[in-house]
This record gives structure tokens, C-alpha cells and sequence, in this order.
């Protein structure tokens, strides 16, 4: 019973901090700015997390695992029937719908990398990764003949594509989310034998 207020103060130390560290950078927040943005003392954060580091190592460690635990699922349920397009156009939804509902945490991971304390980085690094192959694999599946590493460059490719939500979400987030989608299709080859008609 007592967990779940601790819980909740996690997630709003967080919630808080991405919003923080994007709009000032990691270096420009202080511990005593996140303790009063989230009503609290800046010792009283200490509760929470051991440091300032460890807020930023948790909340890109965290939206990595997310985002490579849902890929996997999403993907594997829509490519359950052998169709390796559904599978694709599950993770290009569901990675659209997490760049539309995080942009500050695309920002902080883009501008505060180096701030990460290496253990953190090293596990982010693998995480995404790993992410990339689940990507590359339904590519290769999509798309007969084309090898991993091409694979792997257009999955990086549709993420900075639409990564760019801080900066290109100049429409309501449903004509966003419509817009992000057609184009990263269309960047990948879905509905195409090969990627832009060429053999990679």
C-alpha cells in the first residue's frame, strides 16, 4: 500500500525532469529547480534518486526498454498471420505515437547523450540496438534481398524522420500522427517489392 505514492512521485520526478531538462538542458537544471518544479525540497529528491545523473540514466534507459518491449510485441503480434507489411506498419504506429506523446524526452535524448554516466549510455546503446534489429528484421522480411546493414540504415533513417516531432509538430497531433505515418511508409517501401524500386 505504501509503494504506490512513492511510484507515482517517480514518475512525476521524471515526467518533470524530461520537461526541464529539454526546455533548459541538463547542465541548466539545478536539483533545487527539479525539487521545486515538482513541490518538493531539493534534499527531498534525494528520496528518489541517488543524483541528478541518475534521473537522466533512468529516464532514457526506461523510454529505450518501452521502446523495444512494445516494438517486439506490436510487431510480433501483427506478424503472427505472415505478414511481414503489418508487422512494419505496427512499429511505425506505435513509434509514431511515442515520438507524438514524448517530444521533450526526444530532445533531452538528442542534446544531454554525453551527459549520460557510462553504464547508463553503454545500456541505452544495447537497447537501441536491438530495437534497430527488430526493425531491420521486418525490413528484410519485407523486402526479399535486402541485407542487414542497408536494413538497419533505413530503420535510422524513418527514426529521425520521425524523431522530428519537436520540431515538425506544426499540426494537430492527428494530422501529425496521419502525416509521420504516410511518409515513413512511404520512405520505407511499404507496399513496394524493394525500397525505392532499387535492390539494396
Amino acid at each position: 500500500m505504501t509503494a504506490a505514492p512513492q511510484e507515482t512521485r517517480r514518475e512525476q520526478i521524471l515526467a518533470t525532469a524530461a520537461e526541464l531538462f529539454a526546455a533548459r538542458g541538463f547542465h541548466g537544471v539545478s536539483v533545487a529547480d527539479l525539487g521545486a518544479a515538482c513541490g518538493i525540497s531539493g534534499p527531498a529528491l534525494y528520496k528518489h534518486f541517488a543524483s541528478k545523473d541518475a534521473v537522466l540514466a533512468e529516464m532514457l534507459v526506461s523510454i529505450s526498454e518501452e521502446l523495444l518491449t512494445v516494438g517486439r510485441a506490436r510487431a510480433a503480434e501483427a506478424a503472427e498471420a505472415g505478414d511481414a507489411a503489418a508487422a512494419l506498419a505496427a512499429l511505425v504506429e506505435w513509434h509514431v505515437d511515442f515520438a507524438l506523446r514524448h517530444r521533450a524526452l526526444i530532445v533531452v535524448q538528442d542534446r544531454d547523450w554525453e551527459s549520460l554516466p557510462a553504464e547508463a549510455r553503454e545500456r541505452v546503446r544495447t537497447l537501441q540496438r536491438q530495437y534497430v534489429d527488430v526493425w531491420a528484421d521486418r525490413l528484410r522480411e519485407l523486402h526479399p534481398g535486402l541485407t542487414r546493414q542497408p536494413a538497419r540504415a533505413m530503420a535510422h533513417a524513418a527514426f529521425g524522420l520521425i524523431n522530428s516531432t519537436p520540431h515538425s509538430g506544426l499540426l494537430p497531433d492527428v494530422r501529425m500522427r496521419e502525416l509521420l505515418r504516410q511518409m515513413a511508409g512511404r520512405a520505407l517501401g511499404m507496399g513496394a517489392s524493394e525500397p525505392g524500386g532499387a535492390r539494396l
